[in-house]
């Protein structure tokens, strides 16, 4: 009797061990940081031939939607021109002081350079522009933004050479627009040619083409 109830204590201590070893562990909350990203991450991050990129490349036409309007039939004639860009998102972030800085070059989106194809003359601030290809960037001040025709080509976005800049058009900027999350350049008709709508956060910019 006396090894059963010796059994007995020495099961009744061990199982009150375990249990005190198992206490749940108190997990502390990790602290929010101030325009930390909190946007929608791609579903499929491990991609075997490329990585996925979250700032996704984009096209804008003029006439808006051409290639739609080729494949309808809807149009016989060329496209004017379109623009080529990566759409970075705000994910939280405030746009200026956080992702922009004014008086400071900006690439006009993500990754490699935005860039300008030119199809037909256009005019811009009264010089004519001829059919080619060219990059586009901005320098954003407080109530304007100087948008910058470059011929510095397939380079990264970050790399701005100004001895290359071809025209320079200071234009009025507004900020109190809708909101937009994710930055966006698309071709608006006008009467006399076409604006490029230039928009994030609640800032719009257009920049004025005018056709001949």
């Amino acid at each position: 009797m006396n090894c059963l109830r010796g059994r007995s204590f020495l099961l009744a201590g061990f199982a009150l061990l375990v249990a005190c070893n198992q206490q749940p562990e108190t997990k502390s909350k990790p602290v929010p940081q101030a325009n930390a990203p909190v946007g929608i991450q791609p579903a499929n991050t491990s991609n075997p031939y490329e990585a996925v990129d979250v700032s996704p490349l984009d096209m804008s036409y003029y006439p808006v939607h051409y290639p739609l309007q080729k494949m309808s039939g809807s149009t016989k004639e060329g496209p004017v021109m379109r623009v080529l860009y990566s759409r970075p998102h705000l994910q939280g972030r405030s746009l200026f002081g956080t992702v922009l800085q004014y008086d400071h070059p900006w690439r006009m989106g993500a990754n490699e350079a935005t860039e300008l194809d030119v199809f037909k003359p256009v005019y811009l601030n009264n010089k004519k522009i001829e059919p080619g290809r060219y990059t586009l960037y901005s320098i954003p001040h407080e109530k304007n933004w100087t948008l910058v025709l470059n011929n510095n080509l397939d380079t990264w976005g970050l790399n701005q050479d100004s001895t290359k800049d071809l025209l320079r058009v200071e234009v009025p900027s507004t900020d109190n627009n809708p909101e937009v999350e994710y930055f966006t350049m698309v071709f608006k008709q006008t009467d006399t040619g076409a604006d490029l709508l230039i928009a994030w956060g609640s800032t719009l910019v257009k920049l004025p083409f005018v056709i001949k």
